[in-house]
């Protein structure tokens, strides 16, 4: 009989599952300090909690038993991950049961802000009838633009549709056919900005994805236009905002995330007629409530029956022995998939991982999704991990291939990663080298030795007298160190790449400079993160 303890609110409709099942029994007892958990933890094989519980290390190491940790939910800030892997046991989570809430709570915005309807709800129960203040508009012939076409923004599209919309969306991973089946045009970042009436973000916050609308974005709307965030805070620039409603180039903002919440009580969206708020109640339904405990429940089931489960975000077992040839790999896996991701163009189709050397002759699977989560980390950002990135890639559409071979160009062991995009086609390769550690040793066609850390400079040029001299001057000008430099090529004074290790970030107008030197066709920076 498998035992099961839940430590937090969760309705009996959710469990009922778990609670009709033969072989479990379900102890319900929430509001437990941390000493009252360890007191009685070792007793149970699954433990469920909501954002309540914090799920400590203390906890884990006297849960003797535990099997799996399931989050009725999305996040797992509450649960110490880290520890939960090292002890072997398995944390799931709820991704999919509050898509639906959360673009139904999108739309509610997109119609509240669109015909004014808290600042009328106000000014009507206060006794004043005022109809001239509230002139709305229509959404029917306005452009949406979505910005992040997973599962939410999705569905936001499918009902804007439904409304009159025109919808263009923006999304990394957005094929041509996927958009087609969706009744949606493709559109890049800018073309979003510039063209759409309302926008609503569905993206995580990445380093990628923070303040992607900011006051330069601002500068180039289309005036009049309505933003709306629903997602995470910190994906639009709030202070910049406020000014573009101020100036009048954006009519209204509706915001259910903020970027510190609660928000301080003289944060400006607080105040401002023009902005509608809530309090984060994106997932704030009975039905969503409902839905992730159900799905939780399910897959805590399959775990405890060794079945197979889905949802995972932490790593599950690996035999020791395959764990001591893959481990050391782990991390150029991961920073190769960085690597290839960032110097990738166009809508991702196909990885293809190729294993070459002794790698050949064991289990690499959980290489591969190490792999898999640094191609898609540079989008997704924390949503990927190393257990739901082969998920996140099949729910994409992204075909991964995986090869094997024992010869490896004259390395023990050489690890290839090729991206292929509905434009161009990369490859990136790599090694461990005795005494040198990680090193990628080939970027496309051309030989380099690199070591995959901090900050690179990708640049692909023709390959003639001055170049290096080109580059190093313009760095060394903008206060750029250059800490190495490695440079490519196949044919004298044909094409060529430099790769250069820099002390920093380089700032925007300095690569806008750099790509505008001649015979300079491309240059991308990498972070490794």
């Amino acid at each position: 009989m498998f035992k099961v303890l839940v430590s937090d609110p969760i309705s009996d409709f959710g469990i009922q599952l778990l609670m009709d099942a033969p072989d479990v029994k379900v102890d319900k007892n929430p509001g437990l300090t941390e000493d009252e958990l360890v007191n009685i933890i070792g007793d149970y094989d699954a433990l469920l909690v909501r954002s309540q519980t914090k799920v400590t290390p203390r906890i884990m190491e006297a849960g003797k038993k535990l099997k799996v940790i399931g989050r009725a939910g999305v996040g797992v800030d509450n649960i110490n991950l880290e520890a939960a892997t090292q002890r072997g046991i398995i944390v799931i989570n709820a991704p999919d049961g509050n898509t639906i809430t959360t673009c139904e709570h999108a739309f509610a915005m997109m119609m509240a802000l669109s015909r004014h309807i808290p600042q009328a709800y106000v000014k009507t129960i206060n006794g004043v009838w005022d109809r001239k203040s509230f002139l709305g508009v229509e959404l029917r012939n306005k452009t949406l633009g979505v910005l992040g076409m997973g599962r939410i923004g999705s569905e936001v599209a499918k009902r804007a549709k439904a409304f009159g919309m025109e919808i263009i969306g923006y999304d990394p991973f957005m094929t041509d056919e996927r958009a087609e089946k969706l009744g949606v045009k493709l559109g890049s970042v800018d073309e979003i900005i510039r063209q759409a009436d309302f926008i609503t973000v569905h993206t995580p916050l990445t380093p990628e994805t923070k303040h992607i609308i900011a006051r330069p974005q601002f500068e180039v709307m289309k005036r009049g236009m309505r933003i709306i965030n629903c997602a995470r805070g910190g994906i639009i620039d709030e202070l910049a905002l406020v000014e573009a409603i101020d100036e009048g180039i954006v009519a209204g903002a509706a915001f259910d995330v903020f970027e510190v919440e609660p928000p301080a009580p003289d944060h400006p969206f607080l105040s401002h007629p023009k902005v509608v708020v809530t309090p984060h109640l994106g997932a704030s339904t009975v039905e969503a409530q409902e839905n992730v405990a159900i799905d939780v429940s399910e897959q805590v089931l399959h775990i405890l029956r060794d079945q197979p489960f889905k949802n995972a975000v932490n790593m599950p077992p690996v035999p020791a022995t395959v764990m001591n040839k893959i481990q050391p790999y782990f991390n150029l896996g991961l920073k190769l998939g960085q690597f290839a991701a960032q110097m990738s163009k166009g809508a991702l189709l196909e990885i293809v991982v190729n294993y070459s050397g002794d790698l050949a002759e064991v289990d690499t699977q959980p290489l591969t999704r190490y792999i898999v989560k640094g191609v898609l980390q540079q989008h997704l950002g924390s949503e990927v991990n190393i257990v739901n990135s082969m998920h996140l890639a099949k729910v994409r559409d992204i075909n991964i291939i995986v090869q094997k071979s024992h010869v490896a160009k004259g390395f023990t062991n050489l690890l290839t990663v090729t991206l292929r995009t509905n434009e161009e086609e990369r490859l990136v390769a790599g090694t461990l080298l005795n005494g040198y550690g990680e090193r990628i040793v080939q970027i496309d066609k051309y030989p380099v030795d690199v070591a995959p850390e901090g900050h690179l400079l990708l640049i692909k040029h023709n390959d003639k007298p001055g170049m290096i001299g080109y580059v190093g001057t313009l760095l060394g000008t903008n206060d750029i160190n250059i800490a190495t430099m490695q440079v490519g090529r196949k044919i004298v004074g044909g094409s060529a790449i430099m790769v250069l290790a820099v002390d920093r970030v380089v700032p925007k107008d300095v690569m806008a400079k750099l790509k505008g030197i001649a015979d300079i066709n491309k240059a991308k920076e990498i972070l490794f993160v």
